[in-house]
């Protein structure tokens, strides 16, 4: 008896804090978006669609998810594949690359607006090399382009370390027979890698694009610091509406539009990066 209830009781410590943290929160969320003055209605998704910046905020976080992950997915590869082929130096080298990763989003984005700000180190830089006269408005509320290229820049520098993290354990799991069986029949680098370590990497691959996917869409200390309300995305719309114009109802309409593209995008790459039963390692 001792034994079948043993898993359960495992179990029941994740599963109260999904409860705790999780679920209740999502149907406390639920309620206030199909609700308001205590009555059912869908008036709250109707003034988020309504709203002149929900357009450009989901097109802003969809461009960002869009340029961020593939870059950061590549590198990630990159990265990778230099620690699980290292000899010697393999932990410093994967303690270097992860460093980001002790560095909140804030911190990062105020990291990044040191750089770019009028005083920052880019226009001191400039200036020194006598490439400017005056300082640049870098970030200036017409320099849209120059705001989005800089949370793109700190958004990859911030969180490629996580998908390398997951790739490098990948990695580790591959045996490496493989590749020497590759090696003896003549196989290439490049072959050995597309062949072998692609296929095999596919749950890594699945797991890390999932979890970044996700944390993109949630984007939003970085873009406060360094554009704050000039680069609207859907994440500081659903702050705005929250805290500056105190509705909660269409903040929370905000938030289940979120959660919904994260849930849709997870089945989506569950789909495509599925692995079958018998190719699994």
């Amino acid at each position: 008896m001792h034994g079948k209830a043993l898993p359960y009781l495992l179990l029941m410590p994740a599963t109260l804090f999904l409860c705790i943290f999780f679920l209740y929160p999502f149907a406390l969320v639920a309620f206030e978006a199909f609700t308001r003055d205590g009555g059912f209605t869908l008036d709250n998704f109707r003034t988020m669609a309504g709203n002149w910046k929900f357009p450009i905020a989901l097109w802003n976080t969809i461009l960002l998810a869009a340029i961020v992950v593939p870059i950061q997915l590549v590198m990630a590869l990159l990265m990778a594949t230099v620690v699980s082929r290292l000899e010697t130096g393999r932990g410093a080298a994967l303690y270097i690359f992860a460093i980001p990763l002790g560095i909140s989003d804030l911190a990062a984005g105020l990291i990044w607006l040191a750089i770019f700000d009028q005083s920052g180190f880019l226009n001191t830089l400039l200036s020194n090399l006598g490439l400017v006269d005056k300082p640049v408005m870098f970030l200036g509320y017409k320099s849209k382009l120059t705001i989005f290229i800089a949370v793109v820049l700190a958004e990859i520098w911030r969180a490629t370390a996580i998908m390398m993290v997951i790739l490098v354990a990948g990695m580790g799991l591959i045996p490496k027979e493989y590749y020497e069986a590759a090696e003896v029949f003549g196989a290439s680098p490049w072959k050995r890698f597309v062949k072998i370590t692609l296929p095999l990497l596919r749950p890594s691959l699945q797991t890390a694009i999932i979890l970044r996917v996700i944390l993109a869409f949630e984007v939003f200390a970085v873009v406060a610091a360094l554009g704050g309300t000039n680069l609207p995305v859907l994440m500081g719309e659903t702050y705005n509406w929250q805290f500056s114009l105190q509705d909660r109802n269409v903040a929370a309409a905000f938030a289940l539009l979120i959660l919904a593209i994260s849930v849709g995008l997870t089945l989506f790459f569950l789909r495509v990066l599925r692995v079958p039963k018998e190719a699994r390692i």
